[in-house]
């Protein structure tokens, strides 16, 4: 009877992984990707949200299709209730919504990317013209990621 014979589930799963919170409409596929999908209501059909990299963002995917789905009676089941953006609406066809959503949690990746990517691999990466020709008139700027921030609002 060693302590570290017997190894659950929750024990491989240690790490940033297995301490993420679990989102609505959110599950984690065998390859570490996050996905995101809705049951529309009234019927059996299921709009395809995306496949992301963060539960975060394939949670606010989710939450901007079920505030379009089902209106304001959704916001206290939402993930995000705070980041929903003014501009969410119901009228919105099924692929209407599922593109709204998509692109928001596309974004939120797309934040949570950059916000990785030190601040001189940006500079090297997307400031530079192809080449590293430093002839070129644009080269961008050392301001930092506050350029590059992303709303949801730019996506619906």
């Amino acid at each position: 009877m060693s302590s570290g014979g017997g190894s659950s589930r929750t024990d491989q799963e240690s790490g940033a992984g297995a301490a993420r919170k679990k989102f609505k409409g959110v599950r984690r596929r065998k390859w570490g990707k996050w996905v995101s999908e809705i049951r529309v209501p009234g019927k059996q059909e299921r709009l395809w949200l995306g496949s992301y990299s963060t539960p975060e963002a394939a949670a606010v995917a989710h939450d901007i299709a079920s505030y379009c789905l089902r209106g304001p009676s959704s916001i206290e089941s939402l993930n995000f209730p705070l980041m929903l953006p003014a501009s969410a609406r119901e009228d919105m066809s099924p692929k209407s919504i599922q593109k709204a959503a998509s692109d928001a949690g596309m974004a939120i990746d797309a934040q949570t990317i950059l916000n990785r990517v030190p601040e001189n691999e940006l500079e090297t990466e997307f400031c530079e013209p192809a080449g590293g020709d430093h002839g070129g008139n644009w080269h961008g700027n050392n301001t930092g990621m506050g350029e590059w921030d992303i709303s949801i609002e730019d996506y619906l």
